[in-house]
């Protein structure tokens, strides 16, 4: 089937070009419920993610914007577009690196529709492994434990209202594409949150490094192989008690060398597999 033609992008003053522009602030993005994907990665998976459920049949993509240079070294990934009917749109390098955020833009960019999940819809599935994001300020932590969470299997992600936009750009970049692959929610108060998910049959695990529990304590307990959600602090200071008090235990990753702690999106990543590999085991609930 022919597909239809869009003239070149080429100036920075263009109605797209503008609006696009506009989607670097969090209140637009808000107001509009789209944001900017940035990369070939980033693309391909909003276009293989294919169309949002209850959303009238929209597809997740609006458009796409790409050089020439860059369509013809993702050609499979501009086809995909062609077959799901999203626009393709060549545009400059300059309009490119306008639209983007990065310094070195990688040729290709697309406006997308929000995708979170209603919380309650999240917890509807009866999640059996959740990250939840209590005030998580920097985009960059929040992106990477998306991915974390979506490498170890997770079910689905909570960023609470104390944490950072979910569709900000470092946020997107950081999260390559995972942001496509399991359920997230997003702005739940975090008493909102723990108390659904403990409605919900999972056990609620704060990760914090003065915790009274050692990680290795319940592996070797044997008490991670249930439904567990673990929470997340800010990157600095941690989790305040009140956040911590919600939690049926406060769990610390041991330091066996000289680090005087481990950052946010190492310690996730360390919880996270504990978990997904005791509820692999004999016993645990995927087993």
């Amino acid at each position: 089937m022919p597909q239809p033609q869009y003239p070149e992008l080429t100036s920075l003053r263009s109605t797209r070009v503008t609006a696009a522009r506009r989607l670097s602030r969090r209140v637009q993005r808000t107001r509009e419920r789209r944001f900017v994907a940035e990369g070939p990665q980033a693309v391909r998976e909003a276009v293989a993610y294919g169309r949002i459920p209850g959303a009238g049949g929209e597809h997740a993509v609006v458009e796409i914007y790409t050089t020439a240079e860059a369509a013809e070294r993702h050609a499979e990934l501009i086809a995909d577009a062609h077959g799901a009917r999203v626009p393709v749109l060549t545009a400059t390098d300059e309009v490119i690196a306008a639209v983007c955020q990065t310094v070195t833009p990688q040729g290709i960019a697309a406006i997308c529709r929000f995708v979170d999940t209603p919380f309650e819809q999240l917890l509807a599935a009866r999640p059996r492994l959740v990250a939840v994001l209590a005030h998580v300020r920097d985009p960059g932590n929040a992106g990477t434990v998306l991915r974390t969470a979506d490498a170890a299997g997770a079910d689905a992600v909570v960023l609470t209202d104390a944490s950072v936009d979910l569709y900000n750009p470092k946020a997107v970049r950081a999260s390559v594409g995972s942001l496509y692959h399991l359920p997230v929610a997003v702005g739940v108060p975090v008493e909102q949150a723990v108390a659904g998910l403990r409605a919900a049959g999972t056990r609620i695990l704060a990760a914090d490094g003065a915790g009274d529990r050692d990680l290795d304590a319940e592996l070797d307990d044997g008490t991670l192989g249930g439904p567990t959600a673990w929470v997340f602090g800010n990157e600095a200071w941690g989790l305040p008690e009140p956040t911590r008090a919600l939690a049926d235990q406060v769990v610390r990753v041991p330091i066996h060398g000289h680090a005087e702690s481990l950052n946010l999106a190492t310690a996730a990543a360390v919880c996270l597999y504990a978990s997904a590999r005791a509820q692999r085991a004999s016993g645990g609930c995927r087993a």
